[in-house]
Formats: structure tokens, C-alpha cells, sequence
């Protein structure tokens, strides 16, 4: 797996939403100075699909779908945007 796999397989789970299960542990020291586990709590906590990231990986897929020309009009699109925010800014 690529590294920018990673970042995209991320960016699908957030988009889709999912489950994290969190485990806290507490210790505490027993009269030999050991520490012993006291206390374990395992929680589970639901994150819902973000809308940021569902955009963007819907951009991600029409990205993908372009052809060259598509892409290369976009690029110029894009640029031309880019010296336009330059100019005023």
C-alpha cells in the first residue's frame, strides 16, 4: 500500500463514519510500590460521516473519472483563477 493510500483509505472512513473503541486504565500503587490496575473502562464511541470529507472524496472520484483533455482544462482553469486572485490581492 502507497503512502497517499493511507490517507485516502482515512479520508473514506471518515466519510462513511465509523466506530473507535477507547480503553482507559487506572492504576494505583499496592504497599510494595507495584502498580496494580484498579480500574478498566472500555468505550466505544461512534464518529458520524463528515460532509467535508464526503466532498471530497466525491471530488477525488470525479477527478479520477476525467480524461487528459478534461484534466489538462481544469489545470488551466484553475491557473488562470490562481493569477486572477494574485492580480487582486
Amino acid at each position: 500500500m502507497k503512502n497517499d493510500d493511507v490517507y485516502v483509505d482515512a479520508l473514506k472512513k471518515k466519510a462513511e463514519g465509523f466506530t473507535a473503541t477507547e480503553i482507559s486504565e487506572e492504576y494505583s500503587s499496592d504497599g510494595d510500590g507495584n502498580l496494580v490496575l484498579v480500574k478498566r473502562k472500555v468505550n466505544s464511541k461512534y464518529y458520524p460521516p463528515d460532509t467535508a470529507a464526503i466532498k471530497s472524496v466525491l471530488d477525488m472520484d470525479i477527478l479520477e473519472t476525467l480524461s487528459d483533455e478534461e484534466l489538462e482544462n481544469e489545470k488551466r482553469r484553475l491557473l488562470t483563477e490562481f493569477a486572477n486572485i494574485e492580480r487582486k490581492g
